[in-house]
């Protein structure tokens, strides 16, 4: 596809990211104020290649009330336990996420701004090109049916501009109502990380 493919926005090519490349830093509902806290990766670590952002000590800080709290994946056989992306809840601490509106019945929810952004320029393509060496695992093909149906475009696009609007928000009455724990984690498929190299078991 030529550049004027991809700067069209009725076109969505997807380069095949997959949702963990959105997990760099997660905004989630803070532990003690309920405002907006954000997760990221510990300060001082060098900067991770993509197979290592679900193994990377994270830390969560509030600018509000000043809470900390942090997370180390956990070990099993000499290996690293990945988090597990997906769901309501960050994959790290298992807060709920900041950024998640109700939308056609269901909820909508994304990891931070650059989410939002992906998920709008998906969702607001009347044309969907793949690409990439792993399609099926990419973030935009497991996205689920229903914000993938022409029918619900409008109301997905109306979502995502609620969530950008509370992305700018961080005080304890800003927060969503959809915003609290569900326990919809996914199951975790055990990725373990030895000597470099991310494995799955």
């Amino acid at each position: 596809m030529g550049s004027e493919g991809r700067n069209d926005p009725s076109r969505h090519h997807d380069p095949g990211r997959l949702l963990a490349e959105f997990a760099g830093r997660v905004l989630v509902v803070c532990p003690r104020c309920g405002g907006r806290a954000h997760i990221a990766p510990r300060p001082g670590l060098p900067a991770p290649a993509s197979s290592e952002l679900l193994f990377q000590p994270r830390r969560l800080v509030c600018g509000a009330c000043g809470a900390v709290a942090g997370w180390t994946a956990d070990m099993r056989g000499g290996g690293l336990v990945a988090a597990q992306p997906g769901g309501t809840e960050d994959p790290f601490l298992g807060r709920p996420l900041w950024l998640q509106t109700r939308c056609a019945g269901r909820i909508l929810w994304a990891y931070n701004e650059e989410h939002i952004e992906a998920l709008a320029a998906y969702a607001g393509a009347a044309l969907r090109e793949r690409s990439g060496a792993r399609p099926t695992r990419a973030m935009s093909a497991r996205l689920p049916r229903w914000m993938k149906e022409s029918g619900h475009r409008a109301e997905v696009l109306a979502g995502l501009e609620r969530l950008r609007a509370l992305s700018r928000r961080s005080a304890p009455a800003d927060r969503s109502d959809a915003a609290h724990e569900r326990g919809d984690r996914p199951r975790k498929y055990r990725a373990l990380y030895f000597r470099g190299r991310p494995y799955e078991s």
